[in-house]
């Protein structure tokens, strides 16, 4: 949306700069989005007069002008036709840039003589494409600032042009009496009341309308009114209206044509004329039938699909209802009688029709946005007088059918809840008088809103509006109260607080945090026991992410195979966040997982570097499940799901149903569908099955430490190979819980003298009295309660 200052002031009394207006547009929603102001590039250029003018010695085209200037007498050479003694000119000088040929001037040297700047033209100052000569002024003083002269004598070409972006809820702006209504009631002037016209008709109008029944109201249009005028004398508007038009970007194009295009720009009201003489017999508003064809103003073949709205008349259809005219009966410069027309049409069906036939024209922007209903009439009458005034004429009696719709409404408006929503103090006088500045009528505490207005839905659009013209730059910060006095409580939930830990701790074992989609392919989550109809999406982005994900550990792997396609095959990768079993709420649980792919570093000469390990993994899982309060002795079972290694995972747990989280190496075949050059290690723990501890307090439990002396005692056992190491240490760790402290594999021993399908386990167990010093005896029967523990779990023999 475009204007200029002098447009705007024709409706607001107002002695704000260009600067303070384009602030409080931008501070009141309709945000400027560029000014363009020609005195700034013509604001070097001042008035001079030439003195003497003689032919150039060494050129027949040339000038060799004396011209006074505010800097005394100059010599300048000049090619221009009408160079010559006693004129006006507006002056360049050395160091000033020229627009219209994009250079910036200096003393030269023109067949060896010598020239101080230039007199210009009007092409040269980007003023009009007018460049036969330099420009000739009537009046003006030697040393007058160029653009003050132009203010007194020819403002329009001075005027600066504001450009501002309408967003869809505020149709009232998409005119420059709206934009001015915003302003007053910011206080930055008086608005101006707009001349009501009232224009009798002295004849019946011959063309008479009707709207059919599938189309009137709602869907189609509500009221169509129009009024005939004869005898006009169409032509050129006059230099104020195509100043205006040009200025926004407009071509004028004559008055008729420019009347409607005024009313659009300047009251937000479309309308459109047809060649009367054109028009066979009466018009009407119909729904097209498939297939049917016009040629609109355009020259463009438009096809209509069934259903959309269009003007015809006898012959067949001859405008697209609020969207755009037909060639055949648009007004030329031969045109003496129009048909003048102002609607109201239904937005939606603008807008289906127009992005239907590709078509963007200003009468289709505002009539899809929404324009002033209670207007149409009036619109009419202030259009007919303005045709009167440019181009004569007599006028017809007003034909209409349909009716204008009733939008009236209302709302409460509760100071209070103002002040409330908005966190300023806003006096109920002032809340009021800012919504009758902007053309609401009050009755009590209820707001009428008016009829330009249809984005007023309710109490709250109230509250934006008070806001948004008091001002939100006036906020001031303030700090919230304590509800209670001391130390404020934790804000954080336990679960909130073991996701925190998790990252912090995941961080600094050395992995860096992806944040992958929730969603993913159905391929990649039926490999981790997803990808079925509950989880399915039912409008999904892509293919790609069709399945809500059923763990965290697709969206890692498939990170790992995008770094590894690039050249990073050393990765350490986590992430926190959902995983979902089902699309219905509760079925959601929040994981913590984390993925090692490749080398522990770089290669280096001491050999320190090699391939990760499922140990890795568990020593990070423990670390992270410790960190977020597990307990620390805890179970390991292999009963993992099927995309961990069968015989390479732990499933760290309290009892069979406590599952804490997983550890160990992912499948070969989930990582070659996966695209990830393996193998590849990983943890998914739950932070959600971590038992909340009893105590809550700040405070940390005293540090128990034992005086007395620890004894470890070693023993090897000779089992079936297919015995885990796992079943032997828990077996022994159960032989006292209270006095062993911890027991370990330290050695393995297949075949030999042992023969086949054995092997040997040795293991320490640490033992730490805590009430006496253990004696010998007290040893040998932890020992034989080990040795019996072991046996009866795995049938070992202590070997001798």
């Amino acid at each position: 949306m475009k204007f200029t200052l002098s447009w705007l002031k024709e409706h607001l009394d107002t002695s704000a700069s260009v600067d303070q207006i384009s602030e409080a547009l931008t501070d009141l929603g309709l945000e400027v989005e560029g000014v363009e102001n020609p005195a700034e590039k013509l604001k070097a250029f001042t008035l001079a007069k030439v003195v003497h003018a003689e032919q150039h010695p060494d050129a027949d085209r040339l000038r060799v002008c004396r011209v006074m200037t505010d800097e005394g007498e100059k010599q300048i050479v000049c090619g221009a036709p009408n160079a010559r003694e006693g004129i006006t000119v507006v002056l360049a000088k050395p160091g000033d840039y020229v627009p219209g040929i994009n250079v910036t001037l200096s003393v030269g040297n023109i067949r060896g003589v010598e020239s101080h700047g230039m007199m210009a033209s009007e092409r040269e100052l980007e003023l009009s494409d007018e460049h036969t000569g330099i420009i000739e002024l009537p009046s003006g003083d030697v040393g007058q600032r160029f653009i003050d002269w132009l203010a007194q004598n020819d403002p329009a070409k001075v005027d600066p042009v504001i450009e501002i972006a309408i967003t869809p809820n505020r149709p009232d702006a998409l005119g420059v009496h709206g934009v001015a209504r915003d302003l007053a009631a910011r206080g930055l002037g008086t608005l101006k009341p707009l001349r009501e016209h009232g224009v009798s008709g002295s004849f019946p109008c011959p063309i008479k309308v009707t709207i059919d029944a599938d189309t009137a109201g709602e869907g189609g249009c509500h009221v169509f009114a129009g009024r005939m005028i004869r005898g006009v004398q169409n032509g050129p508007s006059p230099a104020w209206l195509q100043d205006r038009l040009r200025a926004i970007g407009l071509r004028p194009i004559s008055k008729l044509v420019d009347v409607t295009n005024f009313f659009t720009f300047d009251r937000n009201r479309p309308l459109h004329v047809f060649d009367a003489a054109k028009v066979q017999g009466d018009l009407r508003i119909h729904r097209a039938e498939a297939g049917q064809t016009l040629v609109g103003l355009d020259e463009k073949i438009y096809t209509f699909s069934a259903g959309e709205v269009v003007i015809s008349d006898e012959k067949g259809i001859e405008s697209i209802g609020g969207i755009m005219g037909g060639l055949e009966t648009g007004c030329t410069e031969e045109t003496t009688d129009v048909f003048l027309e102002a609607a109201f049409w239904d937005n939606i069906q603008i807008a289906t029709t127009g992005r239907a036939l590709k078509i963007n024209s200003d009468a289709r922007y505002r009539n899809e946005r929404g324009i002033d209903p209670g207007y149409n009439m009036q619109a009419m009458e202030d259009a007919t007088q303005m045709i009167l005034d440019l181009c004569g004429g007599e006028v017809s009696d007003v034909v209409v059918a349909g009716q204008v719709p009733d939008v009236s409404r209302s709302y409460k408006l509760d100071a209070k809840r103002v002040i409330s929503l908005v966190g300023m103090e806003i006096p109920e006088s002032e809340q009021r008088q800012t919504l009758t500045a902007l053309g609401f009528r009050m009755e009590g505490n209820m707001a009428h809103v008016p009829s330009w207005r249809p984005d007023v839905l309710g109490e709250a659009d109230l509250v934006e509006e008070v806001a948004r013209v008091a001002s939100l730059t006036k906020l001031q910060g303030k700090p919230l109260p304590r509800i209670t006095t001391g130390v404020p409580r934790p804000i954080l939930s336990p679960i909130q607080k073991r996701e925190q830990i998790a990252r912090r701790t995941s961080a600094a074992l050395g992995y860096n945090e992806c944040v992958t989609y929730s969603f993913i392919d159905r391929a990649a989550a039926a490999l981790f026991g997803g990808g079925d109809d509950a989880t399915m999406l039912a409008n999904p982005i892509s293919s790609e992410m069709s399945h809500l994900r059923p763990s965290l550990l697709p969206g890692l792997l498939q990170a790992a195979a995008r770094n590894q396609a690039r050249g990073f095959n050393d990765l350490a990768l986590f992430e926190v966040g959902a995983a979902f079993s089902g699309g219905e709420p509760g079925e959601q649980g929040m994981q913590v997982a984390g993925i090692l792919v490749g080398n522990t570093g770089p290669k280096d000469v001491h050999g320190a570097s090699r391939p990760v390990d499922l140990f890795d993994a568990k020593a990070d899982a423990e670390a992270i499940l410790s960190a977020m309060g597990a307990p620390a002795k805890m179970q390991v079972m292999r009963t993992g799901p099927e995309w961990w290694h069968p015989g390479r995972h732990g499933v760290l747990c309290l009892g069979p149903k406590k599952v804490l989280g997983i550890y160990g190496e992912i499948h070969p075949k989930v990582l070659a569908e996966l695209d990830v050059k393996g193998p590849a290690v990983g943890y998914v723990l739950f932070p959600e099955e971590i038992p909340v501890p009893r105590k809550t307090g700040a405070t940390r439990k005293a540090l128990q430490i034992s005086d007395l002396q620890p004894v470890e005692r070693d023993f090897a056992f000779v089992v079936d190979t297919s015995v885990q190491a796992l079943d032997l240490v828990n077996a022994a760790q159960g032989a006292d819980k209270a006095l062993i402290e911890s027991v370990r594999v330290f050695d393995e021993f297949v075949g030999g003298s042992l023969g086949d399908g054995k092997k040997s386990l040795a293991i320490t167990v640490r033992m730490q009295p805590t009430d006496k010093t253990l004696k010998e005896k007290d040893i040998e029967a932890v020992g034989a309660k080990i040795v019996e523990k072991v046996q009866k779990a795995t049938g070992g023999t202590l070997r001798g």
